[in-house]
């Protein structure tokens, strides 16, 4: 199925944004189903997760890149994110931060 507003002149003339390429959380998990059947169980978890923030505005996903970010959030922080995306429905990616957080606290990466 194609859809004529995806040209590189729409794309070059600034017609398309952001939202507009955004991935369908439903097509990343597909693809997350085809990495897992091929072999690659670490590709098809990392679908799992964009899945998960696919629905999440872009400025929060951005946030998130940066609080995870060495010396960036304290341990408590951490878990305030952790839980305000289980509280979402992103449980693998509060899972995500969870790891981040024992281990930048081991590692003395923490703020």
């Amino acid at each position: 199925m194609s859809d004529e507003r995806f040209t590189v002149e729409n794309a070059v003339d600034g017609k398309l944004g952001l939202s507009d390429l955004r991935m369908d959380p439903a097509a990343l998990a597909h693809q997350a189903a085809v990495a897992e059947r091929g072999g690659n169980p670490q590709l098809a978890e990392n679908f799992l997760r964009a899945a998960e923030l696919a629905v999440i505005d872009d400025e929060e996903v951005m946030g998130l890149y940066e609080a995870l970010r060495p010396h960036r959030s304290t341990a408590a922080q951490l878990e305030e994110l952790r839980a305000s995306l289980e509280a979402r429905g992103a449980v693998r990616c509060a899972e995500l931060v969870a790891h981040a957080a024992v281990v930048y606290a081991r590692r003395g990466l923490l703020r």
